[in-house]
């Protein structure tokens, strides 16, 4: 089946035109697909997760408070910003140990939107009595430990399974979108990813905020988790179904509207991600982007 194709509109005349590949996987099996479903990329924050899921399995003390935070692509505001505070005091750490680098006006660490990530990863050393500077380089025990859950989730030799460095600076992952779907429909049989994804569905606002995709979708749909990646890759998971969707162009403007018709093939239904608005300067809506119908 061809990509699905999401189209940006100002005044009814077509701007721009996005392929966004994606595949759902139940038991193991394929059950829908648009383009490419071995199409390979890095997980990128997609990751984000199964990330917390060595924390969910170390640290009984983590709340859903904490484990959301970690699962996060934060915007720094005020409630998301408390929720790395009280990952770093519980830890315990301090801010200046963070190694996500510094974002924000005046710049710092915290604000950084992988900061909860990286507060999970100090709680993981602190659990484990490791030492926590170059936590986030490859041959470190934090990252070797986000490696082999990687495998394990999508079942797949830890030898085989690439690696790049994030925006962050921690290491990221590459597999196929089948795989990642796989790793989503089973994320909840993981050890400690019943406990993340349950955090994930209690504060879905921490995951990334309000007018996200992956937080809308967890908003709407009973049952699942999503989570948003650099490069238009967007993962989600429910009910023993994972989905994975990748703009080939990287733009993650397509990811909603682009979500909302491929989950229509498995019906269900997220009408708050059918169109994305383009609003002007003065506020005047100018133009929509959606998926093309087929």
């Amino acid at each position: 089946m061809d990509a699905l194709t999401v189209v940006v509109r100002r005044a009814g005349v077509v701007e721009a035109r996005h392929r966004v590949h994606a595949v759902a996987v139940q038991d193991g099996a394929v059950i829908a697909e648009a383009g490419d479903p071995g199409l390979v990329c890095f997980m990128r924050s997609s990751s984000k997760p199964l990330q917390a899921v060595p924390l969910a399995r170390a640290r009984d003390d983590a709340d859903d408070r904490d484990l959301a935070i970690a699962s996060a692509s934060h915007l720094a505001d005020a409630d998301q910003l408390a929720a790395v505070r009280a990952l770093l005091s519980k830890a315990p750490a301090g801010e200046d140990e963070l190694e996500c680098g510094a974002d924000g006006s005046p710049p710092r660490k915290l604000n950084h939107n992988c900061s909860g990530k990286h507060a999970g990863m100090l709680a993981l050393c602190r659990a484990h009595g490791w030492r926590s500077a170059g936590y986030r380089m490859e041959g470190h025990r934090v990252q070797r430990a986000m490696h082999t859950v990687h495998a394990e989730a999508a079942d797949v030799d830890e030898d085989e399974l690439p690696t790049g460095v994030d925006g962050c600076g921690v290491v990221t992952f590459a597999l196929p979108l089948e795989r990642m779907a796989y790793a989503f429909s089973r994320f909840e049989q993981l050890d400690g990813g019943a406990r993340v994804a349950k955090a994930m569905r209690a504060y879905p606002d921490l995951i990334r905020g309000p007018k996200a995709s992956d937080t809308i979708l967890m908003k709407v749909l009973p049952g699942w988790i999503a989570k948003g990646g650099a490069e238009g890759l967007l993962c989600a998971g429910g009910n023993g179904i994972g989905v994975a969707l990748k703009s080939e162009d990287g733009n993650g403007r397509a990811l909603g509207p682009a979500a909302h018709a491929f989950l229509a093939k498995l019906d269900l239904d997220v009408p708050e991600l059918a169109m994305l608005p383009i609003d002007n300067s003065h506020g005047e809506r100018v133009g929509e982007i959606v998926a093309q119908a087929t």
